[in-house]
C-alpha cells in the first residue's frame, strides 16, 4: 500500500482530483449529495446501498467508478466488499442506517438491536477495514445527530447512541492515526428519509424549521456533504465533532 499522505491540490475546484471515495449508503440523501461533491471536485466515487434499482440509479448519475448493492450490516458482505476495492482509497463516508425513536415501554427490542448493530457495530466494522484500506492523511466519515443529546422522553436508545458514536470517534482518531476520523452531527436534513419519516406531516414540519431556525430555512442534503467534503480535504481535522443543523440546538437550549 502507499505510504504517500493524502494532500488536496492547491486549486479548489480539484480538491479530491484522484483521490477516491467510498460511500456507505451513497444512492440517495446525503450520501448521493456528498458523490455530487466529490466528482464536482474530481475525486471518484464507490457506491454502496440496499435498494439495486436506486443504487444503479445514482451510480449512473454521478458515474461512480463501481457499486455494490448489500447490507452493510452483513459483516460476511462488507469483508468481501473491502477485500474487493481495486487498491487503496482515500476517505470512506457512512451513512447508512435511520433513527429508531420511542419510549422505553413500547421499543421493539428487536429492532432495537438492530439500530445498535447499524449505528454502533458498524461504524466499528468499518473502522477495522480502514486499516490498511484509507491512504495515511485520508479519511473516515460518521454521520450521527443532534437532538438525542439532551435527555427527553423516547430518546433513551438515540440518545445512548449518539454518546457512543462521540466516544467512538474520539478513540479512533488515536487508533486510525493518521488515518483521520471526525463525525458530522446533523440535525433535520431535508432528505427522501425524512420524508419516508415524516409522511403527511413533513411539510408542516419544513414550516416549522423555516419560521424558527436562525438560517431562516431548511438545513439539506448538500449542507451537510458540504462539510463533509471540507473535512475529507482539510487534513489537520481528526477527533472531532462537527454540527450541522442550522442552529437547532440553540432553540432547544433556551426552550423554544
Amino acid at each position: 500500500m502507499s505510504t504517500t499522505a493524502t494532500r488536496p491540490p492547491t486549486r479548489p475546484d480539484e480538491a479530491l482530483l484522484g483521490q477516491t471515495v467510498v460511500l456507505l449508503g451513497g444512492s440517495s440523501g446525503i450520501g448521493l449529495e456528498t458523490a455530487r461533491q466529490v466528482r464536482r471536485l474530481g475525486g471518484d466515487v464507490v457506491l454502496t446501498g440496499r435498494d439495486p434499482d436506486r443504487l444503479k440509479r445514482a451510480a449512473t448519475e454521478v458515474s461512480a467508478r463501481s457499486s455494490a448493492a448489500f447490507d452493510a450490516t452483513d459483516t460476511a458482505q462488507l469483508d468481501g466488499f473491502f477485500a474487493e476495492l481495486p487498491g487503496p482509497i482515500d476517505h470512506i463516508l457512512l451513512t447508512a442506517g435511520s433513527p429508531y425513536y420511542g419510549p422505553l415501554a413500547e421499543l421493539d427490542l428487536d429492532r432495537a438491536r438492530r439500530e445498535v448493530e447499524e449505528h454502533l457495530w458498524l461504524p466499528i466494522h468499518v473502522a477495522r477495514a480502514a486499516l490498511g484500506t484509507v491512504r495515511p492523511g485520508g479519511s473516515l466519515l460518521l454521520v450521527s445527530g443532534t437532538a438525542a443529546r439532551r435527555p427527553a422522553l423516547g430518546l433513551t436508545l438515540p440518545g445512548a447512541l449518539t454518546a457512543a458514536l462521540s466516544a467512538l470517534t474520539a478513540n479512533l482518531a488515536l487508533e486510525l492515526a493518521p488515518v483521520r476520523v471526525n463525525l458530522v452531527a446533523a440535525g433535520f436534513v431535508d432528505t427522501p428519509l425524512s420524508a419516508r419519516l415524516l409522511g403527511e406531516g413533513l411539510d408542516d414540519r419544513r414550516d416549522q424549521l423555516r419560521a424558527s431556525l436562525p438560517i431562516h430555512r431548511v438545513v439539506e442534503a448538500g449542507d451537510v456533504a458540504a462539510l463533509a467534503v471540507h473535512l475529507m480535504t482539510n487534513t489537520a481535522l481528526t477527533g472531532a465533532i462537527y454540527d450541522v443543523d442550522g442552529g437547532q440546538q440553540l432553540l432547544s437550549a433556551s426552550g423554544i
